[in-house]
């Protein structure tokens, strides 16, 4: 049983002397009660013992959802293994293989979340902005058990901007224009902007248009269909004939 006292070390405050993540014992990044759960369900004492880098990345591969609690507040697996990931702190070379990596998307969902926990704001937005392109479908399981159809660059765009996501509470992160304005950022260019600019030119054409055609009504006829008379000869015609 010395694997489950070992674990209880890294969730306990009380002489922890490891690697701290935003000055905290880093399995602290998930709440007390959640922690708690998670602990105690049966996925993590049968597939969180002893499990390494890769080892996990075996476990993320055989993942067909993604989550945070549900029912009687069961953890689902992908939140299982977001704990773990918390306890092991891979290199951050290996959080980017994991989310760069084609094949599995539910690792790729995994890294993306512990990037959200662990990463300084600014990496935050320079690692997760390029998967707002990423449009691979996801299944979710709620809060009340039931299931949903996600993809993953709306997830990431929850991580960017909700405060709490899959059971989390998730550290307030920076406005991406005050980072822009310290000179942290890039000004971000979405790569719709040139849709955008196409759609704005086609709003520019219709409004020409719509503006000649008004003054092609001014010169040939008044609004409520009658010609105009000409003064010099005085012909002209109405619809009272």
């Amino acid at each position: 049983m010395s694997h489950q006292a070992d674990a209880k070390r890294l969730l306990d405050d009380r002489g922890y002397s490891g690697t701290t993540v935003h000055d905290i014992n880093p399995a602290h990044l998930l709440e007390k009660a959640v922690r708690d759960r998670i602990t105690e369900s049966y996925y993590w004492k049968e597939q969180c013992f002893a499990i390494n880098e890769a080892t996990l990345c075996d476990r993320a591969s055989a993942l067909t959802f993604f989550g945070g609690t549900y029912g009687s507040q069961k953890p689902t697996p992908f939140l299982c293994l977001i704990l773990k990931l918390l306890q092991l702190l891979p290199e951050k070379g290996i959080i980017l293989e994991y989310l760069h990596q084609p094949h599995f998307k539910y690792l790729s969902a995994l890294a993306a979340f512990y990037v959200r926990l662990t990463f300084e704001p600014k990496e935050v937005y320079t690692t997760l902005e390029p998967m707002l392109g990423d449009w691979r479908k996801l299944r979710r399981r709620t809060r009340e058990g039931f299931w949903r159809l996600s993809y993953m660059d709306q997830f990431v765009d929850d991580l960017l901007t909700k405060e709490r996501v899959c059971a989390t509470g998730l550290k307030k992160l920076p406005n991406r224009m005050v980072l822009e304005d310290l000179g942290q950022l890039e000004v971000r260019v979405s790569p719709l902007g040139e849709e955008i600019e196409g759609l704005d030119d086609d709003d520019d054409v219709q409004e020409v248009k719509a503006e000649t055609d008004d003054e092609a009504v001014e010169v040939n006829g008044n609004s409520n269909g009658y010609r105009e008379v000409d003064s010099r000869n005085g012909t002209g015609s109405d619809d009272s004939n």
